[in-house]
């Protein structure tokens, strides 16, 4: 398994693969539907460097992308998503990892996490804090947990 940039010709793949993770846990048609847009791999967030994947011979098990936020230091966890039959081998803790070192080079001193309930537990044991609750960036009325993880110095 090797960590490595996203490149744009993996778009759709990337995308499929995002679906099918958060399909995982048992989501019904409408919310997958509902849910969309927001699992949508932009090619301009490849293009930005801050995207990696978690390839397995050629073959992506998973993403994870950072975002710069408004506020200094603080980078939002974008995307990880890891294929359901690659779950529990340590990728989605491969990827936390290198998203956390993507926005510590690029001067991140938190990481900012709007967690699927699903995978609260996960980022719990990453580390991060919950720090309260904030509105889904995909289902109107949906509230879900907000962590914060503190990016130790390089």
């Amino acid at each position: 398994m090797r960590v490595r940039q996203a490149e744009i010709s993996e778009v759709e793949g990337l995308t499929a693969l995002c679906r099918r993770s958060k399909a995982h846990w048992g989501y019904d048609a409408e919310f997958m539907r509902r849910s969309a847009d927001a699992l949508e791999v932009k090619p301009a967030a490849i293009a930005q460097g801050l995207m990696v994947v978690a390839d397995d011979g050629g073959v992506p098990k998973g993403v994870a992308a950072v975002e710069p936020m408004e506020e200094d230091g603080v980078f939002d966890l974008s995307l990880l998503f890891v294929e359901p039959d690659a779950m529990g081998r340590g990728i989605g803790r491969t990827l936390f990892d290198a998203a956390s070192a993507m926005a510590r080079s690029h001067g991140g001193t938190t990481m900012s996490i709007l967690a699927d309930p699903s995978a609260a537990p996960f980022y719990e044991q990453m580390g991060a804090r919950r720090v309260g609750e904030a509105p889904s960036d995909a289902i109107p009325g949906r509230v879900l947990p907000l962590y914060e993880y503190v990016l130790a110095p390089a």
